[in-house]
């Protein structure tokens, strides 16, 4: 279950109810498996410490206040694209620091 609180952030619920603030990193679309995904992170992390980034699937929805509907990534062959596109974006945001 996901809601947008501002432009960049959403919340997720697990299964015991709790829920945790990320912000989004960036989202992108894939050709090959045609679907799109969400790349997310806390949204309370400090710049020095290692930040564990979480991947899903999703599903747009016309409701403007809900992101949509959030998929797990089952295969590995999923993984590994998601993996390379994250590399890829994190090298690009180095290069123009």
């Amino acid at each position: 279950m996901s809601e947008m609180n501002e432009e960049n952030l959403i919340t997720l619920i697990d299964e015991e109810g709790n829920e945790t603030l990320y912000e989004i990193l960036f989202t992108f679309h894939s050709e090959d498996y045609d679907r799109s995904y969400v790349l997310l992170v806390p949204q309370e992390t400090n710049d020095d410490e290692e930040v564990m980034v979480e991947a899903y699937a999703y599903t747009e929805t016309e409701d403007i206040d809900d992101f949509g509907e959030l998929e797990e990534i089952e295969s590995d062959e999923e993984w590994d694209m998601v993996e390379e596109v994250l590399n890829t974006y994190l090298d690009d945001e180095q290069m123009s620091e």
